[in-house]
């Protein structure tokens, strides 16, 4: 017998509904109306689910891709690959959990106006931190915004590699991540130089004060700073 499945949430019926539209009509109310027609759910409840409409639901859908790369990537194994091999996999399977190219390149779109861009932003941000993460990043210290700032812009310049993609399984995309990679890593050398991390000691002195987010901070700050021992 076929294992059972729960029925899908309402948040998981309406998402599901318009990615049906967004083909047509991108992540827009005419989108969302047409959700909430094909689920029959109440409209004042989809409303209190994506007060947003549409804009929410986009939002939703790149979080449901980050949360199917996360299982994936938990599943995955990943001892036996070099750094740079998990970065790509990884920043690979984003892609795929995708699926819909075309809401996709809806979402970038959208999240290029100027009203939504820093959402946008921040969406990206929680995409490299969920990799990151999965990969089983430790850094607490500024390589913890480093590495996630370097990663944000190696995938969204693949991300739109990708939508322009159409050769077989998407092979010109995964030669220019791996290009990607490989000029993050050059620059890493660089920075390895003595003459160039002698230069840049003041710079990085300041910068090890910061530190990553904690779990639950009760001021809700992006990070914290912590004050120099008199040592220091």
């Amino acid at each position: 017998m076929p294992a059972e499945t729960s029925p899908p949430t309402d948040r998981e019926a309406l998402l599901d509904a318009a990615l049906m539209h967004v083909p047509f009509d991108g992540w827009s109310e005419a989108a969302f109306r047409a959700a909430v027609r094909d689920t029959g759910i109440d409209p004042t409840l989809a409303r209190a689910l994506f007060p947003r409409g549409a804009v929410d639901l986009a939002v939703a859908f790149h979080k449901r891709g980050d949360a199917r790369m996360a299982e994936r990537l938990g599943r995955a194994d990943l001892l036996g690959m070099r750094t740079r091999e998990r970065i790509a996999f990884a920043v690979r399977v984003r892609l795929e959990v995708a699926g819909d190219k075309e809401a996709v390149r809806r979402g970038v779109t959208l999240f290029s106006l100027p009203p939504y861009a820093p959402e946008g932003a921040r969406l990206i941000w929680e995409t490299a931190d969920a990799i990151w993460t999965a990969l089983g990043d430790t850094d607490r210290d500024f390589n913890f915004y480093t590495k996630r700032a370097t990663l944000a812009g190696v995938y969204s310049s693949t991300v739109l590699y990708w939508l322009g993609d159409d050769t077989p399984d998407s092979s010109a995309t995964w030669a220019f991540l791996d290009r990607r990679i490989e000029d993050v890593m050059r620059f890493e050398k660089v920075k390895a130089n003595p003459v160039i991390k002698r230069v840049f000691a003041g710079p990085e002195w300041v910068l090890s004060r910061m530190r990553a987010p904690r779990a639950r901070d009760a001021t809700d700050m992006p990070g914290r700073w912590s004050r120099p021992s008199p040592q220091e």
